[in-house]
């Protein structure tokens, strides 16, 4: 397996990711974190992540930063 085929097959399980996180955040606001146990409380945990990157300050900008840059040129 040659480098290009890894980058693929990541990128290919990334956007898995991506869709799945889509799919319960719009799940636990549709019907509560309550009712999906199998999912778990992906709002909460998203907010949750936001306040601990709000609370870093300047590290917790530039992490948001990277992030953000990651997501964006996959």
């Amino acid at each position: 397996m040659n480098f290009e085929n890894a980058r693929k097959t990541i990128g290919s399980i990334t956007d898995i990711g991506m869709a799945l996180l889509a799919l319960g955040i719009i799940a636990s606001l549709l019907v509560g974190p309550s009712n999906l146990p199998f999912v778990g409380n992906v709002v909460g945990n998203i907010t949750d992540l936001v306040k601990q990157l709000g609370s870093a300050g300047l590290a917790g900008l530039i992490s948001l930063g990277v992030v953000v840059w990651l997501i964006q040129n996959k």
